[in-house]
């Protein structure tokens, strides 16, 4: 496999952002022998970046290929999945994978069904490492062979302790240009838990559902604590609004629950933020009033079609600390925006992105700034 061919695209680019890593390599390499014992239907793939550790695996694979059935791969972002796509097409691979989800039971066991090698790339974290193993013990071959690894810096012990609550064994490769393997056997099924999990915020009146690999657990990160205390101020008379990166959906529930004549969608590249957002807005009686879609920004959303969208933008890309994404949504939210409609965003102050907002997408307000944070409303041009 040429893995200098590999692209990012449609991610976000960039010199320093890479679609392989010595992570991918060594975890090809460490699986290497597995591979060449399996057959396509017997690999599965779970948090491929960009489609290096799948198209790897098709190389190494005994009976590759869709006339085996087509590894499984399951990744997160969309963004990522998109990518996977591009590049397997550019060597003629794209029918020789099948993507699925994970995290409905049905979705799980259809992703991990007789999987005897299982290739993954660690999560940053530990929750949805945990949903992770919970699912792959419980569906897949009770011989699986689990190969998991990351980059050092970001891997630790607690790692190797959720790995050992659903599997019997859990061994770590050597080091690798800062690189690491944990090699997993033995699957456990007496771990009592699930997922998705909930938790109750009476302050705020409302319950967060979140699985794993969802940002901030079922928690509410500090950001959408403080634009929630102005969200009562933004686009009144507003009929559509979307939570854009919509995370586990408070957002885009709690306008719901405060304005129901308002049809809200939520949107998120996450496959675990999309099923967390859905969960939270059933949990709150507003499942009717909110639709969760799974998007790479608003590529889907018809232009000029809502009067209010709110943001809480990440910035960083993977590892990487980048303002591409947040710009990339702003100029998504730019084009969706009714003429009139609004932008109400929050942010770390240090990003300045007020003249951002004011080129890309109009006049652009400060509605309230504390020590961390500041909230701005923008307005599309008429």
């Amino acid at each position: 496999m040429d893995f200098s061919a590999l692209r990012r695209w449609p991610d976000i680019e960039a010199e320093n952002l890479f679609a392989v890593d010595a992570s991918d390599r060594l975890i090809l390499d460490e699986a290497a022998d597995a591979l060449a014992a399996a057959t396509a239907n017997e690999v599965v793939v779970i948090g491929d970046r960009h489609g290096a550790l799948t198209l790897g695996a098709l190389d190494l694979v005994a009976d590759g290929g869709a006339d085996a059935g087509g590894i499984r791969v399951h990744q997160d972002a969309l963004s990522g999945a998109l990518a996977l796509a591009s590049n397997a097409q550019a060597f003629g691979l794209e029918n020789d994978y099948r993507s699925i989800a994970l995290g409905v039971e049905k979705h799980s066991r259809e992703l991990l069904a007789g999987a005897r090698v299982v290739l993954l790339q660690l999560p940053r974290g530990l929750d949805a490492l945990d949903e992770i193993a919970a699912a792959i013990a419980a569906h897949a071959d009770p011989d699986v062979v689990v190969v998991a690894g990351g980059r050092i810096k970001h891997m630790t012990p607690a790692m190797n302790e959720v790995l050992g609550e659903h599997f019997a064994l859990v061994e770590a490769s050597l080091a690798r240009q800062k690189s690491r393997v944990l090699r997993v056997r033995g699957p456990r099924h007496d771990v009592v838990g699930g997922w998705p999990r909930t938790q109750q915020h009476p302050d705020l009146g409302i319950v967060v559902a979140a699985h794993g690999g969802a940002f901030a657990g079922t928690s509410v990160d500090i950001g959408t604590r403080f634009l929630l205390g102005h969200l009562a101020e933004a686009a009144l008379g507003a009929r559509t609004a979307i939570d854009l990166g919509c995370g586990t959906g408070v957002l885009a529930t709690s306008l719901a629950m405060h304005r129901p004549g308002l049809h809200v969608l939520a949107s998120d590249q996450s496959a675990a933020a999309v099923a967390s957002a859905w969960d939270t807005a059933l949990a709150n009686g507003v499942g009717e009033q909110v639709k969760v879609v799974r998007d790479d920004g608003l590529s889907r959303q018809p232009d000029g079609s809502a009067e209010l969208i709110v943001l809480n933008p990440p910035f960083h890309v993977g590892a990487a600390v980048h303002t591409g994404i947040a710009l990339k949504l702003f100029e998504h939210a730019a084009r969706v925006l009714a003429p009139g409609g609004e932008l109400w965003c929050v942010w770390n102050s240090h990003l300045a992105y007020t003249p951002a907002l004011r080129s890309i997408i109009g006049p652009t307000r400060q509605v309230a700034r504390n020590t961390k944070f500041t909230i701005t409303a923008s307005t599309r041009a008429q």
